[in-house]
This record gives structure tokens, C-alpha cells and sequence, in this order.
């Protein structure tokens, strides 16, 4: 499939409406995940920025509300998604270069360029790891075909010096980031989101620097949803976490 039917379409809200969103009624759907992730990269303006896997854009044309004058460009396999992300960018006004492209067989125009910063929220799951989704688009975006170690590698070529990888990831793939950054990327922080306070992490953003010789940090986690367990009607949300989904705020202490 090159394109979605209009008719499939749903048209949501981002960062309290600063970006508008076109996804699949019945699909990979954007939630939360890349505007967090959108909200930890330390850019600005006039910085350049690579997005590997960008679907419909979501972590990207977030990041381009948050600080406007950036140079972006977006790596997306799928044609269907990436014609979704050319859409999305028009409708928000935002320049992106769009490349429909496997990011381990990456077109001359992009091996030749280097990135302030890159980013990517790769599929979550390990080949085989989870049930096939009957949607091929979501069984892309979910499960792993490309290893995490090349998404990786790919993004250190692609770094400028002292640029900056940020990834999120679930939390049981961390050791394959840390692994996968040996000898190529330095000064590992990590931040661990928590849903409520004394729960275990379940993701974990990943910040590496493109010959960084700082020492691994690993950050206190971030919460997300105030009390203990869900007890009302509609988001519990933290403050801080309103201020990242609602009004573009960075990630906290990050």
C-alpha cells in the first residue's frame, strides 16, 4: 500500500493542538512514546536532525514545535506511512525532508551528511517476541526485523561529532542498547519512565554522544501518572508530565 484512504484516516491533537496528526483509524497509532521522546533532545535552532523509522511523524513535527528553526529530515520504510509523514508536515507547515528508505540501505544523499541529532523509537519487540498484529503497517512498527544494534550503528555514521543519539526503547532491550553503543557511542545517560511511583520502569529513553567520554548515568525515573493506581475517570497524569504532552515543555531533569 503507497497511500491510506482518506476515509481511514483520524486526525488528532498534539502538544494541546500546536500539532495536528493524520494516522489510521485502524493501525500503528502514535501515543505518548514520541512526544516524550521528542521532548528529551537538548537541540536548537539552526541544529539538524535525522528521525530513523519516523512513521507518521509524530516525535519529529513535535520536536519542531518545541524549537522552531530546525533542519529535519525523516527515514520511513513503509511508502504508505511516509507519504502520512509528508501530509503531516504540510498540514503543520513544517519543512521536513522526507527519504522513503530502509535505514540500513540509506540513499548517497544521506550517507554523505552528518546530524546534530538523531532519533528513532525503534520496534519494541524482538523478532518472534510478540503476536503478528493483523494490521502489516503495526506488525512493522512493533516487531523487530532490522536488529537494534544496526539501528544504532547506523545512527553513530550518520552523527556529527559530539552529536547526540536519543532512543527510547522498553527497559528488558537496555543492555542491547548499552551493548550496541560500545566503541561507537559515549557519555550514556538513561532515563527510566516509570507509569506510578514504585513501579518498575517499563521504558527507558537513551541519550549517547558521538565521541562523548563522559561516565554512564543513569537518571532518577521519571514518573508519569500521579498515585498509585488509576482511580478516576479520564488521564492522571503528574504535572510535569502535562507540561511535556500538553504545552512542549522538555523532559524534566533530562
Amino acid at each position: 500500500m503507497t497511500r491510506f484512504d482518506d476515509n481511514d484516516l483520524t486526525c488528532n491533537d498534539f502538544l494541546g493542538g500546536r500539532i495536528r496528526l493524520l494516522q489510521p483509524a485502524s493501525g500503528y497509532r502514535a501515543g505518548i512514546d514520541p512526544v516524550l521522546l521528542a521532548a528529551s533532545v537538548p537541540a536548537s535552532a539552526d541544529q539538524s536532525v535525522l528521525e530513523l523509522g519516523c512513521g507518521a511523524g509524530a516525535a519529529i513535527l513535535c520536536l519542531s514545535a518545541r524549537v522552531p528553526g530546525l533542519h529535519l529530515t525523516g527515514i520511513e520504510l513503509q511508502p504508505a506511512y511516509a507519504d502520512l509523514a509528508r501530509r503531516n508536515a504540510e498540514m503543520n507547515s513544517v519543512k521536513l525532508d522526507l527519504i522513503e528508505a530502509d535505514l540500513t540501505a540509506l540513499p548517497t544523499e544521506i550517507r554523505q551528511r552528518q546530524f546534530d541529532h538523531i532519533i528513532a523509537n525503534p520496534p519494541y519487540y524482538r523478532a518472534g517476541a510478540h503476536s503478528r498484529a493483523s494490521d502489516a503497517g503495526r506488525s512493522i512498527a512493533l516487531g523487530e526485523d532490522t536488529p537494534l544494534s544496526d539501528w544504532i550503528s547506523v545512527a553513530a555514521k550518520r552523527l556529527a561529532p559530539q552529536g547526540y543519539l536519543q532512543m527510547i526503547q522498553k527497559a528488558d532491550r537496555l543492555p542491547d542498547m548499552i551493548v550496541a553503543c560500545a566503541d561507537k557511542l559515549g557519555s550514556v545517560e538513561v532515563l527510566p519512565l516509570c507509569a506510578r511511583a514504585g513501579r518498575q520502569a517499563e521504558l527507558v529513553i537513551l541519550r549517547a554522544r558521538k565521541g562523548g567520554r563522559a561516565a554512564f548515568r543513569l537518571h532518577a525515573p521519571l514518573i508519569l501518572h500521579a498515585g498509585e493506581r488509576h482511580e478516576m475517570d479520564g488521564e492522571s497524569y503528574t504535572d510535569q508530565i502535562v507540561a511535556v504532552l500538553r504545552h512542549a515543555a522538555p523532559l524534566p531533569r533530562f
